[in-house]
C-alpha cells in the first residue's frame, strides 16, 4: 500500500479522531540512508545512518508537525495560523495552510532568512510579514496575537507540533527494526529533540523496542542558551535554521537529554560548515548548514572518546540543501570557464 502520511500510517498515536481532517501532502517515510564514505572518515567502528528529513514536502521535518497543527486548527474552526519562523515553519504552515483553505500569517526577521523558505511561503500565499528584530521578538509577538485574537499558533509550543514530529522516531525504529544507540539532533527551538524522545518513550510503552536511545542535541555556539544556562539576545550563527535566542522547547528538551542518558553541547560555525561539506561531498546528500550540526556533533563527540564498536548512531538531516543554496555556493569550487571548445575540455579534463 503507498504510503498515506503520519496522520494515516501512525493513528493509533496521536490525537486524532473520526472528526480529524487530514490535511496531509503525505509527509513522512524519509530514507534512512546508511553512511558509508562518512563514517569511514568519522569512525569506521560505528554504524552510523542519516535520517534525511529534506525529502519531505515542503524540504525539512516541520511537515510533520505542521500535518497535524493545520489539521487540529481546521477541526477546532479556526479559519487562520500564524507563526514566526526563521523559514521551515513558514514554509510548512504557508504549504499546509493552502492545502487546508486557511489563511497563514508568518512573521520572519528582516534579513535573516534562507531566500529559498522566503520564497516558500510568499508563493503558497502567506502573508509574510518581516520584522525588525529577531526570531524570539517574532515569537513574543505572535504569541500575544494568537491569545488576543482567534488566531492558531502553530509555532512548537502548539502541542500537536510536538505529537506529529514524533513520528520520525517511530519511522527511525520501524525502519531499522530496532532503536539506535544514539540520536543526534540540531537544537534551534528544541521542539524536535522534545519530539523524538516522546516518539521513542511511546514505542517502548507499546512494546515496539526495547530498549531507549541516548539524545545528543547540538546548539551552534553563537546561539546556544540552552548549553550556556541563559537566553542569548542577540543570536549569531550561519546555520539560521537554529539562530534561536530564547528556545520555546527549552525545558523539555533538556529533560529528553537528562532522562535518556544524553546531553545538549554546542559546535562552531567552522565545525557545522565542514559537516556539512563532508555530509554532501562523501554521501551526496545535500542539506542545509543547520542539519550538519548533528553530524558536526557526531565528529566532536568522537574525538572525545565517545562511541564503542558497532555502536549505531542516527544523525537526523532536518532541511533541504535548496532551502539555503547561498550557503553552498559560498564553500564550494567555482565554475571553471573556458571556450566552448573540445580540447579545452580536454585539457581541464586532465587528459
Amino acid at each position: 500500500m503507498a504510503w498515506r502520511g503520519i496522520i494515516r500510517e501512525y493513528r493509533e498515536f496521536l490525537p486524532v479522531t473520526d472528526k480529524t481532517p487530514i490535511i496531509t501532502l503525505n509527509e513522512g517515510n524519509t530514507p534512512l540512508v546508511k553512511s558509508k564514505n562518512l563514517a569511514k572518515a568519522i569512525n569506521p567502528r560505528i554504524d552510523l545512518y542519516l535520517k534525511y528529513e529534506g525529502a519531505n514536502p515542503t524540504g525539512s521535518f516541520k511537515d510533520r508537525g505542521m500535518t497535524m497543527a493545520i489539521s487540529k486548527a481546521i477541526e477546532e474552526g479556526s479559519n487562520a495560523v500564524i507563526c514566526a519562523s526563521t523559514g521551515n515553519t513558514s514554509a510548512a504552515a504557508a504549504a499546509y495552510g493552502a492545502r487546508g483553505g486557511i489563511k497563514v500569517y508568518v512573521l520572519i526577521p528582516e534579513g535573516k532568512i534562507a531566500i529559498g523558505k522566503l520564497a516558500q511561503a510568499m508563493v503558497h500565499r502567506a502573508t509574510v510579514i518581516q520584522v525588525q528584530g529577531n526570531f524570539d521578538d517574532a515569537l513574543e509577538i505572535v504569541q500575544e496575537i494568537s491569545g488576543r485574537y482567534k488566531i492558531t499558533l502553530v509555532n512548537s509550543v502548539n502541542p500537536y507540533r510536538i505529537e506529529g514530529q514524533k513520528s520520525a522516531a517511530f519511522e527511525v525504529c520501524d525502519q531499522l527494526e530496532y532503536p539506535p544507540d544514539y540520536h543526534f539532533m540540531p537544537v534551534g527551538n528544541a521542539g524536535n529533540i522534545t519530539a523524538y524522545w516522546k516518539g521513542y518513550k511511546e514505542y517502548l510503552e507499546k512494546g515496539r523496542i526495547r530498549t531507549l536511545p541516548r539524545m545528543m542535541g547540538f546548539q551552534a555556539a553563537g546561539a546556544a542558551p540552552i548549553v550556556l544556562g541563559h537566553s542569548v539576545k542577540r543570536p549569531q550563527t550561519i546555520a539560521t535554521a537554529i539562530r534561536i535566542g530564547n528556545p520555546a522547547s527549552w525545558k523539555p528538551a533538556v529533560a529528553a537529554a537528562a532522562e535518556s542518558g544524553g546531553e545538549i553541547d554546542l559546535v562552531t560555525d567552522d565545525e557545522i560548515m565542514e559537516a556539512y561539506r563532508m555530509v554532501a561531498g562523501l554521501e551526496g546528500l545535500f542539506c542545509e548548514p543547520a542539519s550538519a550540526a548533528s553530524v558536526a556533533g557526531v565528529i566532536k563527540k568522537n574525538k572525545q572518546g565517545l562511541f564503542k564498536e558497532d555502536d549505531v548512531v542516527v544523525c537526523t538531516l532536518t532541511g533541504n540543501g535548496l532551502k539555503d543554496t547561498d550557503a553552498a555556493l559560498g564553500v564550494s569550487q567555482k565554475p571553471i570557464t573556458i571556450r566552448a571548445e573540445v580540447d579545452e575540455v580536454i585539457k581541464v579534463l586532465g587528459y
